[in-house]
């Protein structure tokens, strides 16, 4: 009974490693996860161009800018609704509170965008609902060494 049980939990482990294809790749296997729930609203048009080129205007800024980025945002899947993010130091996310602090600063910069007054969001939006809005199904960030979280986003009915 116990030989079958250890069998199971190894066949369920390298099934739930095999549908994250990025994992070991990217970034360490996902160690913590959650779901964001929340749908402020759903944007109809948002398709893979628009998550792209998000993730494309973001890259821009970094390069352009005087000082080296400290991490790197790229999309995977064949629709481009993963989005990723690695530290490219030891230091940017050395924790994961780091990493959520991260995202904070990334809420502050998407509430001053003109799409985020016109939508009344400056105030209770965030980069969670950005996401969530632009169609991505979920969110990985990892410091690229230790630890990855994952973050999935539930769809408007």
């Amino acid at each position: 009974m116990r030989t079958l049980l250890a069998a199971c939990l190894i066949l369920f482990a390298g099934i739930a490693s095999a549908q994250d294809k990025y994992a070991g790749y990217y970034y360490p296997e996902v160690g913590s996860e959650e779901e964001f729930g929340r749908v402020i609203t759903d944007a109809p048009f948002a398709g893979k161009d628009i998550r792209v080129n998000f993730v494309t205007t973001i890259t821009k800024a970094q390069l352009e800018a005087p000082e080296s980025p400290r991490f790197v945002l790229f999309t995977k899947g064949s629709d481009s609704d993963t989005l990723i993010i690695i530290a490219l130091d030891d230091e940017v996310f050395k924790t994961v509170y780091r990493a959520r602090a991260l995202l904070a600063q990334l809420t502050s910069n998407i509430r001053g965008t003109a799409f985020f007054r016109q939508q009344n969001l400056e105030v209770t939006g965030t980069f969670f609902d950005m996401l969530q809005m632009m169609r991505f199904k979920r969110l990985v960030i990892s410091d690229g060494e230790n630890w990855s979280h994952q973050v999935n986003f539930k769809r408007a009915q």
